[in-house]
């Protein structure tokens, strides 16, 4: 293998998320999700965007389907609007919304790109918040059921599953911060939403093992928290801004439990774990999926139960995220040396910056080129020391609604117009489509 070149099996890939680009927002039986409610509260998102249209994949999935062919990915990951196809969150089954995604996932197949689906990223129906939503223990048993519908339904044809995207942000940002839906403000209901998000996650594993033939993991957000000076202080609160935001999570799925400094700082009893819950929680996974942007520098004075300030480098993304490529290196060894999951995947990693045409039409985006090939590089480096990494995925492959930012942020490595729907390839696209042919000799360029 060269310098560059990356594991013969490595899965190249780009990522999205149903509620981010499907549109489609009532049709064909579809019901209301948190993320419909929300994003129509004025104020909650920016411009007063909402996903109502987003992209139209669901009408355009071939379109869309095409492109990624175009680019060369091996590998897709979407996730599945649970309330498509169970617009009340469980009971009667939307075979319309079943069928989108059985084309979707045949589509893919016979382009050769293989399907990796995500069964829950931050849109839960809005019936299933009514009746208490992710503090609500109820919640992770009815997810349990909607896993094994998919699993019967696409089991044969998906070659990866991931329970959950990110839980910390679906308790953390939903739950306590309220800027993402359900907007709720809560210690008390983030810290029951975290372990019901988790224990979803244990008790999709069996009907997921019983019906699906592909490897089955779940998507943690992590970043390495650093302290911002020498002192003891500082270092102190880094890693307890560690344990409430990567250990927290980390270490239930390990089979250790809650982190006990985390605990203790919340001050607050954590009776919602029942006999049983954490052994579900620890059962044995294929792989941990890993989303990775940007470290945190922790300062000792940050409010509780904040993250503490980012302190950005000289070059930042517009979504005022710093660009750090050792991070990646840096979280990817420190999950391989702290535990022992068998695989690792980049689940997302990416750049958000607008680019506008160039005298020629292109959209050059090197800022977006460089800060993949900076991250391709650390990723690289853990391979050559050791680190089982299976895969990398581009977030995103489209523009889309970047949630409480509506459509200000543009990821992909394909330009939307959200006026016309048009897709135009940046050139960031042919650059990974380059690195995807060569396995990452691109890289070396």
């Amino acid at each position: 293998m060269s310098d560059f070149q990356f594991p013969d099996s490595f899965a190249w890939g780009a990522a999205t998320a149903a509620y981010q680009i499907e549109g489609a927002h009532d049709e064909d039986g579809r019901g209301e999700s948190i993320w419909d409610r929300f994003s129509h509260i004025p104020g909650k998102v920016a411009n007063g965007d909402t996903g109502d249209v987003a992209c139209d994949h669901y009408h355009r999935y071939r379109e869309d389907i095409d492109l990624m062919q175009e680019i060369g990915l091996g590998a897709y990951r979407f996730s599945i609007s649970w309330s498509r196809v169970l617009p009340q969150g469980r009971g009667q089954v939307n075979q319309k919304g079943l069928d989108f995604y059985q084309r979707l996932v045949d589509g893919l197949l016979d382009a050769g790109i293989q399907p990796y689906a995500t069964l829950y990223h931050w849109d839960l129906p809005q019936a299933l918040q009514d009746q208490g939503g992710w503090p609500a223990r109820d919640t992770a048993l009815a997810f349990a059921e909607y896993a094994e519908l998919m699993a019967q339904a696409l089991g044969d044809r998906v070659a990866s599953w991931a329970t959950l995207n990110e839980p910390y942000v679906s308790a953390f940002a939903g739950y306590f911060q309220g800027r993402h839906a359900p907007g709720r403000q809560s210690l008390d209901e983030m810290l029951g939403a975290s372990h019901h998000l988790l224990l979803a996650h244990g008790l999709a594993l069996p009907a997921l093992r019983a019906n699906a033939q592909g490897e089955i993991g779940v998507v943690l957000n992590l970043q390495q928290h650093e302290p911002a000076s020498e002192s003891a202080l500082d270092a102190a609160a880094a890693w307890l801004a560690d344990g409430k935001h990567n250990r927290w999570y980390l270490d239930p799925l390990a089979g250790r439990g809650y982190p006990a400094d985390a605990v203790a700082d919340f001050e607050r009893p954590i009776g919602f774990v029942q006999d049983g819950d954490l052994e579900a929680i620890a059962a044995p996974v294929d792989y941990l999926g890993i989303n990775h942007y940007f470290r945190t520098i922790v300062r000792s004075e940050a409010p509780d139960n904040l993250p503490a300030s980012n302190i950005p480098n000289e070059q930042t993304t517009d979504m005022g995220w710093e660009v750090y490529p050792p991070g990646m290196y840096d979280i990817l060894a420190r999950v391989n040396t702290d535990y022992e999951f068998p695989k690792l995947y980049v689940t997302e990693n990416g750049f958000s910056r607008t680019v506008a045409p160039d005298a020629d039409g292109r959209l050059q985006d090197s800022e977006r080129i460089g800060y993949h090939r900076d991250y391709l590089h650390q990723a690289q480096r853990a391979i050559e020391d050791g680190v089982p990494l299976g895969g990398y995925f581009a977030w995103s492959l489209l523009d889309n609604f970047e949630w409480a930012h509506g459509y200000r942020q543009r990821f992909g490595l394909v330009h939307v117009d959200f006026k016309t729907l048009e897709r135009t390839p940046k050139e960031s696209a042919w650059w990974y489509r380059d690195v995807i042919r060569s396995n990452g000799e691109k890289l070396a360029d």
